[in-house]
């Protein structure tokens, strides 16, 4: 990384980097923190963090880290229900466990995490806080629950429309949403500007200038805002409840960190990321936010992406960007304060948009139904009860539909000319499949000589065994011959 100090060209092109990816994280890193219920300055500390640790350590060279969208609604509720120091209690446990799994080389893993089970996650992410922010923006206090965001929808607009603060407040978020949606469409030149800071820039100018009655981000000053967990907020984490949501934020920062590491790398024709050396960085990362109070972070696929197309050459932007965002947090705070909420929640609730995976709908639909399934039941669940037991019912039917797929077994029942029956089992026989084997079998007539060929199985655990060995045993009635079973050689039973 530092060699590109001594090369000036390289060194010119990361340090522009650096500046587009910090401009696209400023409005994020505040937006993302006033949507988790915590001072806007906090989420600028993490993304201070996320740039100048984690983008000083190895793991990937152009991913860069912060306060993720995917992690807001679990902050919000974490944050509600703990209160604001238990926050960093939580967040210094999650950035040891990543430390911990990291260096037991577990990094690589959790790419073997169902991509419908993570999709889901954020789509139910997504859906959370695309219906929570749009209250932020019309300036109306948010419902506790998923569902509650939803049925209040039809009342919302019922005071959208008859209260003229509501009003004029959500116009700005929904401008701000129109800018971020019609900046895509703009030539190439134009676009070197990142639409998030263009729209919140937008939309402040519009509310200084017309006077307009809308509520803005409250500012406490960067030292004010750092709040180092005690001793009770550690001892707090004993409940079933905090260890529950330091297991959420464990898989989900990792998961969403190392998915988009595999995103990232396929932008680029750099070194690859080193997956559990990434996972230990961000494991540092957060550990550091914890003790600072501070917000989770993740690496985040909006940032990386920019710093890739930015033309960055080495980690050095991704440093540099922490600099750049540390500068402004500490010169002009007070410009945080300018920055009407409506604007943030329009940028949320757009970012809450583009996590639902509506492109990938139809050709799941066509193509793996079953994918499908699981990602609707993962986001359902996590709307309609917790981030938590959303994520745990998506990757238990993950493992159940694996299971299922893997267990195809095949029975093949021959006569034989002297009036023997062989029945062969092929595949992988196992408790999944014994309804079947088992309708199968006791179909067969009583009185004549059968032969059960299990020996071209792959595999037979050890419930099918013992369901196959009793059946054998009083399947034939008394006087014909005994069933005879053909084991396999080789057989992994479990």
């Amino acid at each position: 990384m530092f060699s590109s100090l001594k090369d000036p060209p390289v060194l010119r092109r990361d340090a522009l980097a650096s500046l587009v990816v910090f401009l696209v994280a400023l409005p994020l890193c505040v937006g993302v923190a006033v949507a988790s219920g915590v001072p806007a300055e906090l989420g600028l500390i993490t993304g201070i963090v996320g740039g100048l640790v984690v983008g000083a350590m190895p793991g990937s060279t152009f991913q860069v880290s912060g306060p993720a969208a995917g992690l807001t609604v679990l902050v919000f509720e974490a944050v509600r229900e703990f209160g604001l120091g238990t926050l960093g209690a939580i967040v210094l446990v999650t950035g040891l466990l990543q430390l911990a799994l990291g260096a037991l080389r577990f990094g690589r893993w959790f790419r073997a995490i169902s991509v419908a089970v993570v999709q889901g996650m954020l789509a139910g992410i997504g859906l959370v806080l695309l219906f929570g922010q749009l209250y932020t923006m019309a300036g109306v206090k948010q419902p506790r629950s998923g569902l509650e965001k939803i049925a209040g929808v039809p009342g919302l607009v019922a005071d959208v429309v008859t209260d003229s603060d509501a009003l004029v407040s959500f116009a700005v978020g929904a401008g701000t949403i129109a800018v971020l949606v019609l900046w895509k469409k703009l030539p190439g030149k134009a676009q070197l500007v990142p639409a998030p800071l263009v729209a919140v820039a937008l939309a402040t100018a519009v509310t200084a200038l017309g006077g307009l009655n809308v509520a803005n981000v409250k500012v406490q000053g960067l030292i004010e805002a750092i709040q180092p967990p005690g001793l009770n907020d550690l001892t707090s984490l004993g409940s079933v409840a905090a260890l529950g949501t330091v297991l959420a934020f464990t898989l989900i920062a990792s998961a969403e960190t190392l998915f988009s590491a595999a995103a990232v790398d396929r932008m680029h024709d750099g070194p690859p990321t080193h997956y559990d050396k990434e996972l230990l960085a961000q494991g540092v990362g957060n550990t550091v936010c914890g003790v600072l109070g501070a917000l989770p972070m993740t690496a985040v696929i909006v940032r990386s992406s920019a710093n890739v197309q930015a033309g960055a050459k080495t980690p050095l932007s991704r440093v540099l960007h922490g600099v750049w965002l540390l500068l402004f947090a500490v010169m002009l705070p007070t410009a945080i304060g300018i920055i009407p909420l409506a604007a943030l929640a329009g940028v949320l609730v757009h970012a809450g948009c583009k996590l639902v995976p509506f492109k990938d709908l139809a050709p799941l639909w066509r193509e793996h139904r079953g994918e499908l399934i699981i990602l609707a039941v993962t986001a359902v669940a996590i709307v309609t009860t917790s981030m938590f037991e959303g994520v745990v019912l998506g990757l238990l039917l993950a493992v159940v539909k694996s299971a299922w797929e893997t267990s195809q077994v095949g029975v093949d029942v021959r006569d034989l000319t002297d009036g023997r029956m062989v029945v062969a089992l092929t595949g992988n026989a196992t408790f999944l499949r014994l309804p079947r084997i088992l309708d199968t079998l006791e179909a067969l007539p009583q009185d004549r000589p059968i032969e059960l060929d299990l020996s071209a199985l792959r595999h037979l655990d050890h419930a099918c065994r013992s369901a196959l060995e009793v059946w054998a045993e009083r399947h034939n009635a008394e006087g014909v011959e005994a069933v005879r079973v053909r084991h396999p050689e080789v057989v992994a039973a479990a």
